[in-house]
């Protein structure tokens, strides 16, 4: 299986290689059921799994970036749990999500003011 937006393996997968496996499309949960996976995987509330889907959902909308994957479930659980264990919502999403996706100054940049948005960056 691939990560939607994951592009890089399987173009870079020769023809004989990929004749090997078998092809399922899949995507990412629907908003409401990416919020209850939050919830339920980290013991976050409602409102703030709403806004980590929220999130995620405006990242993976961004188009001309050096993302080279989109923002999974898993980040996202990671970023609950440091919010669950007392985290700044803020740095959670910074160390969690926006580090783990790009080195890009440019690009960290764009996630850092996306997430802002959200959550406020702690003085």
């Amino acid at each position: 299986s691939y990560n939607p937006g994951y592009q890089n393996v399987l173009k870079g997968m020769k023809p004989s290689t990929k004749q090997r496996f078998i092809s399922l499309s899949f995507d990412y949960p629907k908003a409401e059921i990416e919020k209850e996976v939050l919830i339920k995987e980290s013991g976050i509330n409602a409102e703030v799994a709403q806004k980590l889907v929220d999130i995620a959902g405006e990242i993976r909308q961004l188009d001309d970036t050096d993302i080279q994957e989109a923002v999974s479930t898993r980040l996202l659980i990671y970023a609950a749990k440091l919010m669950k264990k007392g985290f700044d919502p803020y740095q959670a999403c910074l160390h969690s999500i926006v580090e783990s996706l790009s080195d890009e100054a440019d690009v960290t940049e764009v996630l850092e003011k996306l997430v802002a948005l959200h959550f406020a960056k702690a003085e």
